[in-house]
């Protein structure tokens, strides 16, 4: 059954099937996506702050798959304060190369990690509005990642936080649900990807590099982003301006996306356009 870990409880969840989908094991190479993605960004910004995405070579035994905020208040349209108010190109691929990775790392016994953003009603995070509210059903995983809540090989992490690492420590305890599930699962390559790749992301990934290399992540060498399956939001200057919010609110998809990318590389993370899997 899938392990479910909030900030002061665990929550053991019935198992109910496998992802029925999934193709079987075998040992024959599979890609997520089939062809390398281009990378779609503003070429002048390109040009000041490279990212080169290249196809990634993953050995899937020694690897894990982690999952970011894929849930309704950020990916379903209309889903909340932060989702997306018309269909997006972006968050649509990432939605399913996102569940094309997943079901390919069930179908393998290999460890999944959902991150999922989740706060108590009324509790404020700033600088944002009120979202993923406990019993909203924003604070849900989007209908094509669902199945995940009772997958067998699938750890469910609930945050109240921008970054991963922190939400995933229970306060009372000190223990980290991410740590532990790395360490469990002798894990050497984390795969990273999800929403929002410039926010929560990046956060969490800049986080995982200091704390490999401060010696917490046990056998981890290589942390991988998958950029086909990462998203961000767009908020135009107009709708900034319409909504009264302060000019920093200002968010070009494309523009945001990019400089969580480079930030990401500048630290040590692989950008990866392309998983090659060897199972």
């Amino acid at each position: 059954m899938p392990h479910s870990i909030a900030s002061s409880e665990t929550d053991t969840r019935a198992s109910k099937a496998d992802a029925t989908s999934a193709s079987s094991p075998d040992s024959s190479p599979l890609s997520f996506p089939a062809s390398p993605a281009p990378l779609d960004s503003p070429l002048a910004l390109d040009a000041r702050l490279p990212v080169r995405p290249a196809p990634y070579e993953c050995s899937l035994p020694s690897a894990g798959l982690i999952l970011v905020d894929e849930i309704n208040g950020f990916c379903q349209v209309q889903g909340g304060a932060l989702a997306p108010q018309a269909d997006n190109a972006q968050v649509t691929r990432m939605v399913a190369l996102s569940d094309d990775v997943a079901r390919c790392f069930s179908a393998h016994g290999r460890p999944l990690l959902a991150f999922i953003d989740s706060h108590s009603p009324g509790v404020p995070e700033p600088p944002y509005p009120a979202h993923c509210e406990q019993g909203s059903g924003e604070d849900e995983l989007v209908a094509e990642l669902a199945w995940l809540e009772s997958d067998p090989h699938a750890t469910l992490v609930r945050k109240d936080c921008i970054n991963g690492y922190i939400g995933a420590i229970d306060p009372p305890s000190g223990v980290n649900a991410l740590q532990e599930w790395v360490g469990r699962q002798r894990l050497k390559t984390l795969i990273v990807a999800g929403i929002c790749t410039d926010i929560c992301v990046m956060d969490l990934v800049l986080t995982l590099l200091s704390a490999r290399n401060h010696g917490l992540l046990g056998e981890v060498s290589d942390i991988v982003v998958l950029e086909p399956a990462c998203a961000t939001y767009d908020l135009s200057a107009e709708s900034v301006a319409a909504l009264g919010l302060p000019a920093p609110a200002i968010h070009p998809q494309r523009d945001a996306h990019h400089i969580g990318l480079y930030c990401m590389a500048s630290r040590g993370a692989i950008i990866a356009s392309q998983l090659r899997i060897q199972a």
